[in-house]
């Protein structure tokens, strides 16, 4: 019998890790979803762990992207500049996500993201979020109704308003 470990482990990755963050998450625009561990393990089979070194770009204002990111650990900043020269600025931290404005929106991103400190992160690209929908629509629908809850809190909030990318 041939048996392989799931890529995630061979990375050092563990959904745990993500879902304890978010878990412990007390920022007001924490991501909040109602999932079961088996629900999580679904989700991470859509999703891809990667890691940022501090300095390193995670989203340019004006990409033409929809991917979707899930902080596990580190910090990240969130800037654009407006019409005026004036350089809007917010930080995110584990337990959140980040690129649901233009998921929702199909518009450009509308800030850069840049690491402020070594990150953790997990992707899921609107193709791979699709086929979740399709085979676990109560887990994308979940999600769904996660991230309008972030995007609305950060909306809500003038200073995060700039982290809604």
């Amino acid at each position: 019998m041939y048996v392989t470990a799931p890529p995630l482990v061979k990375l050092g990755f563990d959904i745990r890790g993500l879902t304890q963050a978010i878990a412990n998450c007390k920022a007001s625009d924490a991501l909040r979803c109602q999932f079961s561990q088996p629900n999580w393990d679904i989700l991470a089979s859509y999703m891809q762990p990667f890691s940022l070194n501090s300095g390193q770009v995670l989203i340019e204002q004006g990409a033409l992207d929809r991917t979707l990111y899930f902080i596990e650990s580190g910090t990240l900043s969130v800037h654009y500049e407006d019409g005026k020269s004036s350089i809007h600025m917010a930080l995110v931290g584990p337990g959140t996500v980040l690129g649901e404005g233009a998921f929702f929106s199909h518009q450009a991103r509308s800030a850069t993201v840049q690491a402020s400190s070594p990150c953790r992160l997990w992707c899921l690209t609107p193709i791979r979020f699709l086929e979740l929908a399709n085979r676990h629509s109560p887990i994308a629908l979940e999600l769904t109704m996660g991230m309008g809850a972030v995007m609305a809190k950060r909306l809500y909030n003038q200073p995060k308003r700039v982290a809604v990318t």
